[in-house]
């Protein structure tokens, strides 16, 4: 029902929509406002009907920030910059929002009236110029279901290639930057113990971190135990699998008992979490060996973090960019086998393109996330950092399933992608696809044709923005409230963000979810291939890929010379990569598609060149690099 609206300034007919009963004396007859997807009752000291009328004047700049066309307030009676600021506050207290001050609450009103005013009429144009909502649905759909504990599905594991004829090299660094399944191959041959490869891989984390600046905490206990006990088990007989003694390391938004978690943040810096996330429980069953905690950017916003900033093994004057920064870094370096990350926009596509790696982004859903800090419910995703896409599909194998306190995880039975028969499927490119690849993969039976992903919503960067910022502000309200936002590390990054996330309306919040379902149902019908090679950093791909759910394989296919070099003889090197995009569910092709181009290229094996940069190069310590300003492009 909807109450009636209030038409007299008779103190006896003022009911207050939220608590349906009387308003307090001292506030009494105001206008009532449709404020954030809530029916708020404005209300003002003075009980006068004429100081209401006026407060309404001074509140046009809130109108303007709401998109309300609707009012009747005319330009000349626009307030003064005072009377503006005050009306502002007060619309801010209105929202129980009244902890910004000034400053923050003028650049709230800037940045609304530069990047969500444009979101959401381009959303409205877009999904809500007819009535009744029979069109255009959300994707965000409830599920009234009680039960958690879903059966789950007896999946046949990924039969995975016999290695054969595997050897233990003499150098260390060798063993450092071997693949899974050949560490595997070694430990269950017993060439190699556990023990041994947690103390190259811990030596190794320890040798670089001080320049890489990618490690958060060493898990040196815990691995040891847990090596002793993988090699105890194979000494008994029992071999868990591929990553029976695999040491690893886990991005520091994920919970490991007994250890910090965190998050990237000086708010968060000393916090133990007594949870075992799921991802971690799933690794430790396959007799994986937990060796770090890596760094994310704080609270999952970039590679800065509390600690530093994290940089990039193949040009350490170079930031390693998006917050699964310490897990593609310290993949990259040799320092682990391999690791877990996650991303929400850009989070694991990012770092893997700069730090020369591969890596996987699954389809959504397919990695259980209890004990992950959340950012977004519909957008985080956790996936592996490793050397080959091979090894990427022996970590899938291992974390994927139903995670009966994750309601967004599903069992999803993915075929088996070392059984793919390449030469019946139908790949694209697009106009920015990395050439090299299209010519490998044809040459070895692939149907290439090109292709473009074609869809008419014009608003998805937007659309990505809401939905990340709002669901992180919901997550993190009280952290704004307290002002922990002013200890934040990068005040241009999330500060600033999710300041600008509390005066998007619930109105506009759902249309661009409305938005998204036009966008996801566009998708699919102009996905008309098995599978697409495209640029995997360009932002609107990034954007348009986590709001559907796609699965993406990051593979680095080459190097080219830094720009600006020390020296003439400058090892350094920029990375170049490619993404290869599938359908949701339909991971098992973009790793098919990526172990055969790796199983006639090498770039995935370059080493980055630590400790050779060449003749008068040499590794700063501290690092000189500056870091530079920030700047947000959502619009120009």
């Amino acid at each position: 029902m909807v109450a009636p609206p209030i038409t007299t300034c008779d103190p006896t007919i003022r009911p207050c929509l939220l608590t349906r009963g009387p308003l307090p004396r001292t506030r009494t007859c105001a206008p009532l406002l449709l404020l954030l997807g809530l029916t708020v009752s404005l209300t003002v000291a003075n009980p006068s009907c004429e100081s209401s009328v006026s407060m309404v004047r001074n509140c046009k700049q809130l109108w303007k920030i709401l998109d309300r066309k609707d009012s009747n307030i005319t330009q000349t009676e626009l307030p003064d910059k005072t009377m503006e600021a005050k009306c502002l506050q007060s619309m801010f207290e209105l929202i129980d929002s009244g902890f910004f001050n000034e400053t923050k609450i003028q650049e709230i009103a800037n940045g609304a009236t530069e990047m969500n005013l444009p979101i959401y009429r381009t959303n409205r144009k877009l999904v809500a110029t007819n009535n009744g909502g029979l069109e255009n649905p959300s994707p965000l759909v409830f599920n009234a279901s009680w039960n958690r504990e879903v059966p789950r599905a007896q999946a046949k594991r990924f039969n995975y290639p016999s290695i054969s004829r595997v050897r233990l090299p003499r150098d260390e660094e060798d063993i450092a930057f071997m693949s899974v399944l050949e560490l595997g191959e070694l430990i269950k041959t017993k060439q190699v113990t556990s023990k041994e490869l947690v103390r190259i891989y811990l030596t190794r984390l320890k040798r670089y971190n001080h320049v890489l600046e990618s490690v958060v905490t060493y898990t040196e206990e815990l691995a040891y135990k847990q090596a002793k006990e993988a090699d105890d088990l194979l000494s008994q007989g029992t071999y868990l699998g591929p990553l029976h003694g695999i040491p690893y390391g886990l991005k520091d938004i994920i919970a490991v008992p007994g250890y910090k978690t965190t998050w990237g943040s000086t708010s968060f810096k000393d916090q133990i979490l007594d949870i075992e996330a799921w991802v971690y429980k799933r690794l430790k069953a396959s007799g994986a060996v937990l060796v770090a905690k890596l760094v994310t950017g704080s609270l999952a916003y970039d590679d800065i973090w509390f600690g530093g900033r994290t940089r990039n093994p193949w040009n350490i004057e170079e930031f390693s960019t998006g917050s699964s920064a310490g897990p593609a870094a310290s993949t990259s370096a040799g320092m682990v086998p391999f690791a877990i990350g996650s991303e929400t926009a850009g989070s694991m596509t990012y770092p893997a393109a700069r730090c020369g790696v591969t890596a996987f982004r699954p389809t959504f859903g397919s990695v259980g996330r209890t004990g992950v800090m959340s950012l977004s419910e519909s957008l985080d995703k956790l996936g592996p950092f490793c050397r080959t896409a091979a090894d990427c599909a022996v970590v899938l194998d291992a974390i994927k399933g139903k995670d009966p306190e994750d309601l967004s995880s599903r069992e999803i039975a993915f075929e088996d992608p070392f059984s793919v028969d390449i030469t019946k499927l139908t790949v694209g490119y697009t106009k920015d696809a990395d050439m090299k690849v299209v010519e490998v993969l044809g040459s070895k039976g692939v149907n290439m044709v090109p292709f473009e992903l074609n869809y008419t919503v014009d608003s998805v960067q937007g659309i990505l923005n809401f939905t990340m910022n709002v669901d992180m502000l919901a997550h993190f309200d009280e952290w704004q409230r307290t002002g922990q936002e002013d200890l934040y590390e990068a005040q241009d990054q999330w500060p600033v963000e999710l300041r600008r996330a509390r005066v998007v309306t619930a109105v506009d919040y759902i249309q661009a979810q409305r938005a998204r379902g036009k966008l996801i149902r566009e998708v699919e019908k102009s996905f008309t291939v098995d599978a697409f090679i495209g640029n995997v950093t360009d932002w609107e791909k990034v954007c348009m890929g986590n709001l559907v759910g796609l699965p993406v394989l990051v593979i680095p296919t080459g190097f080219k010379n830094i720009s600006e070099p020390p020296t003439k003889s400058c090892r350094r090197r920029t990375t170049i990569n490619a993404g290869i995009y599938a359908p949701p569910e339909r991971d098992h092709i973009a790793l098919a598609l990526g172990m055969a181009y790796q199983s006639v290229t090498d770039a995935h094996k370059k080493r980055p060149p630590i400790d050779d940069l060449g003749p008068d190069d040499s590794i700063p310590n501290p690092p000189r690099a500056i870091i530079p300003p920030r700047r947000l492009h959502i619009h120009e």
